[in-house]
């Protein structure tokens, strides 16, 4: 299944997002307010470049199969942006993605990214210094996200065909490299 593949050969990307983002201090409650600014600018940057590219990818196709409406966090993210009073910042580089199979491959970054925010969320809404912060983002399936999960991971494995995993993991791949390097 391409889902496993793609968590086999993701997981140093993975495990580097985990450690840029400073993911330990989230669970031992030493997380900042820094720390949370500096996360939720990078994926706002992230899916300023990536958004509107991933879903004209694969808006014909799998509009219904994916909710793909319900899927939109950009304008989530955006008000967690201003409740932080963060400003938008230029990336030095651009994003693109080749076909359909690259777009899946990173919307399945942007998914996985939002059910760990939601795990992330619920720790430092029980963290000092996080009690007027809104979880847009992270929190933005709140209740639906393990279903929201499974739903995108039984489209993505139900899809790809095998001859195709590459491709898909090209897609996440790129969109992990631009999330790593938007400092």
């Amino acid at each position: 299944m391409v889902s496993e593949y793609l968590k086999k050969n993701t997981a140093e990307f993975h495990d580097a997002a985990e450690k840029l983002f400073s993911s330990e201090k989230i669970f031992n409650r030493t997380f900042t307010l820094e720390d949370y600014k500096k996360i939720i600018h990078n994926n706002y940057l992230m899916l300023l470049h990536a958004e509107d590219k991933i879903f004209s990818s694969l808006e014909e196709n799998f509009s219904d199969k994916l909710q793909l409406a319900d899927r939109k966090k950009l304008s989530l993210i955006e008000k967690d942006l201003e409740s932080l009073s963060l400003h938008n910042k230029a990336v030095s580089h651009t994003l693109e993605f080749d076909n359909e199979n690259e777009a899946l491959g990173a919307m399945y970054v942007i998914e996985g990214s939002t059910l760990g925010g939601n795990v992330i969320a619920k720790q430092l809404s029980k963290t000092e210094g996080f009690d007027q912060v809104t979880f847009n983002f992270f929190g933005c399936y709140q209740e639906n996200t393990g279903p929201m999960w499974k739903s995108f991971k039984e489209v993505l494995d139900t899809e790809v065909k095998e001859e195709h995993y590459n491709e898909v993991l090209s897609g996440a791949k790129k969109l992990y490299t631009f999330l790593l390097n938007v400092n």
